[in-house]
């Protein structure tokens, strides 16, 4: 989500790495089913603090450890248990001359399907790259444009078991946000990318598309909407691999009237069907149906989480903060 700050740098505070715990936060329980699913006791753990806006979290089972985007500081991160966080991929999203615009990172990250590549949402050069997770064989383009126009700032992306990649293009990464005069594309659309390198528009009718997940069985396509109207969207995927029509899942408005900060942005999904995803007041926790069990309150606000370690740790992003909790379900085809 658009976030305008300083890009001065900051000093990284990594708990693990030194034998301290720091917690945060508190769950707050709309429903007796929530119970299921975490430990209503419970509190965030601090990995670490001092980023500028931390996002898309992303797991990487061959070598247990993290990865995460700092997307105003053009820098994806690694966490690892018992080590310091560290540099992982510098610049991470724009490779021009800076500055260029509050978030010109990467944003949204995801492994490919054959857990050797990462997957990435760059902002400054507006587009979804692929690039081995050892190192050798280069980053390349998976897609940048449509129709020849260039994307406005990809923001999430995931890749279904048949190889097919969808992703959002809202305008938070543009240096002039929607008023930006360097907009090629009229839409803020949700793409797909075919094993075959076709780019699709799927989804055009969004102001603010954001997050993106898959259903357990990849048969629907999850997207958050982060405008003013805050809603999470459901779409049934076809079995070419398009999008049918969408109905609208969970309507998080009302809790911003209530006085809860943020929006739906990232979101992920356990092995049940359950649907964790960022939102008013932290993490909403919703049945498939859509029904608000509860959420986590992080107390800040909260862009993006990630199943990780044995599969039942959320790792989360929180504005300056990474966090972890455990629950008691496991991240869907984990």
């Amino acid at each position: 989500m658009k976030k305008l700050m300083s890009l001065l740098s900051a000093t990284i505070i990594t708990y693990s790495a030194v034998g301290q715990t720091k917690t945060i936060g508190k769950i707050i329980q709309n429903d007796p089913e929530l119970a299921k699913l975490l430990n209503i006791e419970d509190k965030l753990e601090v990995l670490g603090e001092g980023f500028e806006w931390s996002e898309g979290p992303v797991w990487i089972k061959d070598g247990n450890y993290l990865l995460f985007s700092d997307v105003p500081t053009n820098i994806i991160y690694k966490w690892k248990e018992g080590e310091k966080i560290t540099e992982f991929l510098n610049p991470s999203g724009y490779t021009g001359i800076m500055p260029y615009s509050n978030e010109p990172g990467s944003n949204g990250l995801t492994i490919s399907n054959d857990g050797k590549h990462l997957i990435a949402c760059e902002h400054g050069d507006r587009r979804v790259t692929k690039m081995p997770l050892g190192g050798k064989g280069g980053k390349f383009t998976l897609a940048d444009s449509w129709e020849g126009k260039r994307f406005n700032s990809p923001n999430d992306v995931v890749e279904s078991k048949s190889g097919q990649i969808y992703f959002t293009d809202p305008p938070y990464g543009l240096p002039d946000f929607v008023d930006d005069k360097s907009r090629e594309i009229e839409y803020f659309g949700v793409y797909r990318v075919s094993p075959n390198r076709k780019v699709t528009l799927e989804i055009k009718d969004l102001t603010r598309p954001n997050g993106v997940a898959l259903s357990a069985d990849h048969k629907t396509l999850y997207v958050a909407q982060s405008d003013v109207k805050a809603y999470i969207m459901s779409y049934p995927i076809n079995s070419d691999g398009g999008v049918g029509k969408g109905k609208l899942l969970f309507d998080a408005s009302y809790l911003n009237q209530q006085g809860l900060q943020g929006a739906p942005d990232g979101l992920k999904v356990d092995q049940n069907g359950n649907i964790f995803t960022t939102g008013p007041g932290g993490v909403l926790i919703l049945s498939p149906e859509g029904k608000l069990l509860g959420r986590i309150e992080t107390g800040a606000a909260t862009a993006n989480l990630a199943w990780g370690e044995n599969g039942s740790t959320l790792f989360i992003t929180a504005d300056m903060y990474l966090l972890k909790i455990k629950t008691k379900t496991k991240g869907a085809n984990f």
